[in-house]
């Protein structure tokens, strides 16, 4: 069990895609808002308030949470309190090098989320479509140990699996293909190889194991992707920093199943209908490319009838 007097911050990564602002920038340094493929699609940059009803859902489920950061580009949601001592907005300005700046590119942005001012030791990461839906205790991020708890899917993710799929003309989608990349990276330097795949929701880290997989486990694959403003095909992603604190005996692995962690496809499930059926500690609402403006329409009510009461994080 983990020490109950440890301090766990919550770290949020936030955009509104809808701000007059930000896409201007984005146009102006990208060259367009978004399309359709996997890399750019609106879906990505839209904001539904999804961060409100996480926050609501953290508020109920973990109380204990010492600080709420989160890491915006010259953003605030007009509803946030910000005067409440539990929440900081952080700007991208604050943590990432001038020179990468503006980025639009969640992956590259996670890179820097270590170097957060007074952030705790321990730490959350979440998007803002990951929601908590039971009471969890800190030892269900953090072993007695202090070390994190990795939570994998049994999905496979093997060297044969990938090549088979590579021969067949079915390769992995992008994201899959950078998990796949960092595992065998971690294999080549650690000897070790994780076939399982991240589960997409709230994971655990220990900032001075973040720091070291970025300053020195990385650095050369790091500086390779940290100049691409949107998500680019062979983007490092931050899958293989949990990959390299299994390797080293820093972190503790736990497969998960769907009564513990699930993605909501918007596309193909009837959220309240899953979400009852699997009654998981952790949930996100995936939405991508294949999405549509009227399945979107839905993320509201279905999130309004999960979490209703307003959180002391809302003016």
């Amino acid at each position: 069990m983990a020490d109950r007097n440890m301090e766990i911050d919550l770290v949020y990564m936030w955009v509104d895609g809808s701000d007059p602002k930000w896409r201007e920038k984005k146009l102006t340094f990208t060259g367009k808002i978004s399309d359709q493929t996997e890399t750019n699609t609106i879906g990505r940059y839209l904001s539904n308030n999804e961060l409100k009803y996480s926050l609501r859902s953290a508020e109920k489920h973990l109380p204990w949470i010492r600080k709420i950061f989160i890491v915006t580009d010259d953003q605030k949601p007009e509803w946030l309190n910000t005067a409440h001592p539990k929440i900081q907005v952080i700007d991208h300005k604050e943590i990432m090098p001038p020179d990468i700046l503006p980025c639009f590119n969640s992956t590259v942005i996670e890179y820097f989320l270590y170097r957060i001012p007074g952030l705790a030791e321990h730490f959350l990461m979440a998007n803002d479509d990951f929601f908590f839906n039971a009471d969890l205790s800190p030892d269900f991020f953090f072993s007695k140990d202090g070390f994190p708890i990795v939570r994998l899917k049994r999905k496979p993710l093997g060297k044969w699996h990938y090549r088979f799929r590579t021969l067949t003309g079915k390769e992995f989608g992008q994201y899959a293909r950078k998990v796949y990349q960092g595992a065998l990276m971690v294999e080549r330097k650690f000897g070790k190889y994780y076939s399982g795949v991240p589960h997409h929701n709230v994971d655990a880290y220990r900032k001075s194991d973040y720091r070291i997989a970025v300053e020195e486990v990385f650095t050369e694959s790091i500086k390779k992707s940290q100049h691409h403003r949107i998500r680019t095909s062979g983007d490092f992603h931050r899958s293989a920093f949990s990959y390299y604190t299994l390797a080293i005996g820093h972190a503790h692995l736990k497969y998960v199943g769907r009564k513990e962690s699930i993605r909501l496809l918007l596309y193909r499930y009837d959220l309240e209908k899953y979400i009852k059926k699997y009654n998981p500690s952790l949930f996100c609402i995936n939405d991508d490319q294949k999405v549509t403006d009227e399945q979107r329409e839905k993320i509201v009510p279905f999130l309004n009838s999960l979490y209703p009461t307003k959180s002391e994080f809302e003016k």
